[in-house]
């Protein structure tokens, strides 16, 4: 089961900074370990991924270097910076928040995904 579009709107940028917080990486490199680490959940194309890449770079979230790969292809490599790793921390504190506000409401993980019988 995938993510209807506007959750992975404002998903994304979470996802795609938390990855690499842990290390550098190039953009197909980033949409395959998308996909692994959420289970298939954030399956976002390059299509999608590479337009996210040069906002948040744009917004100074990000910034970007040229490496040669071993292969001998050159690769660019995307970095969080410390402006970004700010405004990831600022995030992650209003994902709990929301996430404690729904757990207020009765939303909880198990309700996701159950049926509802009529």
């Amino acid at each position: 089961m995938g993510l209807e579009r506007e959750w992975m709107r404002g998903a994304a940028p979470l996802a795609v900074l938390t990855l690499l917080e842990r290390h550098p990486m190039y953009g197909y490199e980033l949409v395959e370990a998308l996909e692994r680490d959420s289970g298939g959940l954030l399956e976002l194309g390059q299509s999608t991924v590479y337009p996210l890449l040069y906002n948040l770079e744009a917004k100074g979230h990000l910034t970007s270097f040229t490496q040669k790969a071993p292969t001998g292809r050159r690769r660019k490599y995307y970095e969080v910076t410390p402006a970004g790793a700010r405004w990831l921390e600022s995030q992650r504190a209003q994902w709990d928040t929301l996430v404690e506000a729904l757990g207020r409401l009765g939303v909880s993980s198990h309700d996701v995904g159950d049926e509802v019988t009529p």
